[in-house]
């Protein structure tokens, strides 16, 4: 692994206190990064801030102060932001849409998609002023293909990919580029807001048979974080164990 493929580039990562955020800011970081970790635990992210020589803050990213207050702390302890990772999310419950919780809803969209939004609005004229940056936003395979009993997840995430299409193109006359990934499950702490007969419903559904490692997602990312994707922006990268079908 390149150790100095991201030295003096500043990287956040929101949800960046465990699962795929988590790996995604251990290699950044291994690869020359200073890295700030946004997420609602501040304890944890403040432990493997600390591994990481990072930064951690409690940021709640469907507030748009916030999110605001988390820019200019980082910008102020780290320097201006090159990369932006969107990881923050949640699942929701399982259910079918009759019976969904609306407040349930609400609160999946604010934080898997506005939160996304916001971020992004938050970033990009620091980005456009300087003429460089990455922004990847995790989405889902979900997002592409819906999953039946997670139809907040699953509309969050598709917006998170026209989002992405969309950000991709207004910024493609720049050094910004703007991508996502769509995983396919991977086995880490949001598993305990599933139920057990949808977690074995997502396996029956991968071709390889087995969950995704969060270090395979967090190769993809920081590829897409790299100046060494500079022809792809808008994209939407399948990291799905053979599932997706397009």
């Amino acid at each position: 692994m390149a150790t100095d493929r991201f030295e003096r580039r500043v990287a956040v990562v929101t949800g960046g206190a465990r699962g795929i955020g988590l790996a995604v800011a251990e290699r950044l970081a291994a690869e020359g990064a200073r890295v700030a970790l946004w997420d609602l635990d501040e304890a944890e992210a403040a432990k493997v801030a600390a591994r990481l020589s990072g930064l951690a803050l409690r940021v709640e990213v469907a507030d748009e102060a916030s999110v605001a207050a988390a820019v200019a702390a980082t910008e102020a302890a780290l320097g201006p932001i090159d990369i932006l990772i969107n990881n923050a999310g949640i699942t929701g419950p399982n259910g079918p849409v009759e019976t969904y919780p609306f407040d349930a809803w609400r609160r999946v969209i604010e934080v898997d998609l506005t939160g996304v939004f916001l971020c992004c609005r938050a970033v990009v004229p620091g980005m456009r002023a300087r003429n460089r940056g990455r922004i990847v936003n995790v989405a889902s395979i979900a997002g592409k293909e819906g999953n039946p009993n997670a139809s907040a997840y699953s509309a969050a995430k598709a917006g998170v990919i026209a989002l992405t299409k969309s950000l991709g193109k207004e910024l493609a006359d720049t050094e910004v580029r703007v991508n996502c990934v769509t995983p396919a499950a991977v086995k880490t702490d949001i598993f305990a807001q599933m139920t057990e007969e949808h977690i074995a419903w997502m396996l029956s559904k991968i071709p390889l048979g087995r969950f995704g490692r969060v270090e395979e997602i967090a190769a993809m990312i920081c590829w897409l974080a790299s100046d060494e994707a500079s022809f792809s922006t808008g994209a939407v990268f399948d990291v799905s164990g053979g599932r997706a079908t397009y």
